[in-house]
């Protein structure tokens, strides 16, 4: 797809990615294979009390994702299917790690569907060697001062090392 043409399959990725992992990483490239266009969206929750505030997110995911082509980062609060109906995306993409993941993912894209039948919702899991990470442990151990080498982009890490003040 050349800039100008139209613009095929385009799917929204959306997420926390508070912070992003090589999951998400994974994903990403997984998505990419399968779309012509990849919207990777960070929620903006402060409910949720991030570690690192919407801004940093992206300013991770840019820098981790520089040279992939075919898709953009945003951010948004509100309904997810609202983002979706605004980007004229065709598919959600969310990671399914483990059963328990796809219970609650279940029940969000039928909601989902409901709200906007024609806006699908693609279930994809990562490599198997990301399967058990997630941001929650990964700011969890970071923040009891474990390295994260290889769960999360070096950028990532840096970043972590920052919050949690050490060098």
């Amino acid at each position: 797809m050349r800039a100008g043409d139209a613009v095929g399959k385009r799917a929204v990725y959306p997420g926390m990615f508070d912070p992003m992992h090589n999951g998400h990483l994974d994903l990403i490239e997984r998505s990419l294979r399968i779309f012509d266009e990849l919207i990777v969206a960070v929620v903006a929750n402060p409910s949720k009390q991030p570690l690192f505030e919407v801004k940093e997110r992206l300013e991770m995911i840019d820098e981790a994702t520089a040279g992939m082509g075919r898709m953009r980062i945003t951010s948004f609060d509100g309904l997810l299917i609202d983002l979706a109906h605004r980007e004229e995306a065709d598919c959600i993409v969310r990671g399914i790690r483990a059963v328990s993941d796809f219970e609650y993912e279940f029940q969000m894209a039928l909601m989902n569907r409901k709200l906007r039948h024609t806006v699908e919702t693609v279930f994809l899991m990562p490599h198997e060697k990301y399967t058990y990470i997630s941001s929650r442990l990964i700011k969890e151990v970071s923040s009891l001062g474990a390295a994260v080498t290889g769960m999360v982009p070096p950028l990532v890490e840096e970043r972590l090392n920052a919050k949690f003040s050490r060098k």
